[in-house]
């Protein structure tokens, strides 16, 4: 009774994206997709946004602007001038992790996992059976389990590369903890062999929350910025949970708060101050994003290598 986790009952597309677009146009705004950002103009005389340069050449000019790109994204894009700024040179503190998000439909209905389950396999963090947390996926005779398998890389400890693996060898490995978690259901010891795969999925995310190693809090940016006309959200950015579907929609109610104080003349909560380990810094110019795929903006992408693809 102490512990409840609450799923969408459907894809996030359809089921989050979907009503707030429909909410944003009904009242007469405008929803752009396909269209990456290619940089963030400032004005000259006081450091403000300007306006969005898209890929294609288009400009986006705004009252106000909101960030909501993860931290490696944030920090490929900011503007010369606002670089040696403390606010964001404390970004570079930050640096997201790979993950490996797997789907796994089953031809029988698995009993051990019931909710959201930590794991304590080395090589999948959190998992659950969406067939009986999801009402899209619901069914009383087969399993799909969506799973993060993570750490991905050495660098975050894990045994080898497995972004670089191919899906084979990453559901291989997924399969053989799986058994490891479930031996009466899944595996050689499990009756008739075990619950068997009839389809799966693997989406590799190179950069995914930010790495939450001892000391990183002190560095997460509040969501108002020294820039008057910027606001910062994301999971990354201040707020009480980690990096985190929970923190992105905590992070933006935030931000927003932020916004509607200033729009009505409200006191705002401040930016917050920047750790003493951080300083002014020498102006850098932005790297940029490079390609216009999901992949290059934070996303995921399915395959490996030459066979990659974009969901």
């Amino acid at each position: 009774d102490g512990s409840q986790t609450a799923f969408l009952d459907g894809n996030q597309p359809d089921r989050l994206c979907k009503p707030m677009v429909d909410h944003i146009t009904a009242r007469g705004g405008q929803v752009l997709t396909g269209k990456p950002i290619s940089s963030i103009e400032v004005n000259p005389d006081d450091n403000t946004v300007q306006c969005l340069k898209l890929a294609d050449g288009s400009i986006v000019e705004a009252d106000m602007y909101v960030s909501a790109m993860p931290v490696d994204i944030i920090k490929r894009l900011v503007p010369k001038s606002w670089s040696s700024i403390p606010y964001f040179r404390q970004l570079s503190e930050l640096e997201g992790i790979p993950v490996i998000n797997l789907q796994i439909w089953f031809d029988q209905k698995l009993t051990s996992a019931d909710g959201l389950c930590f794991s304590r396999s080395p090589l999948l963090s959190v998992y659950a059976d969406m067939s009986t947390c999801c009402e899209e996926y619901a069914s009383e005779t087969a399993s799909m389990l969506e799973l993060v398998f993570a750490p991905a890389t050495e660098a975050v400890g894990a045994d080898r590369n497995w972004i670089a693996a191919s899906d084979d060898e990453i559901i291989d490995a997924t399969m053989l903890e799986l058994q490891r978690l479930f031996p009466t259901e899944i595996g050689p010891n499990a009756p008739n062999g075990g619950a068997q795969i009839t389809k799966s999925s693997v989406v590799r995310v190179p950069r995914s929350v930010y790495a939450t190693t001892p000391g990183r809090n002190k560095f997460r940016p509040s969501q108002e910025s020294p820039i008057s006309n910027f606001v910062m959200a994301g999971d990354f950015a201040l707020q009480k949970y980690l990096g985190s579907m929970e923190g992105a929609v905590l992070s933006g109610k935030l931000a927003a708060e932020v916004i509607c104080d200033k729009a009505t003349g409200r006191s705002t909560d401040g930016v917050r101050d920047v750790h003493v380990t951080i300083g002014n810094g020498e102006e850098k110019a932005p790297v940029g994003v490079r390609g216009n795929f999901p992949i290059a903006f934070g996303g995921g992408q399915q395959g490996a290598g030459q066979n990659s693809s974009h969901p």
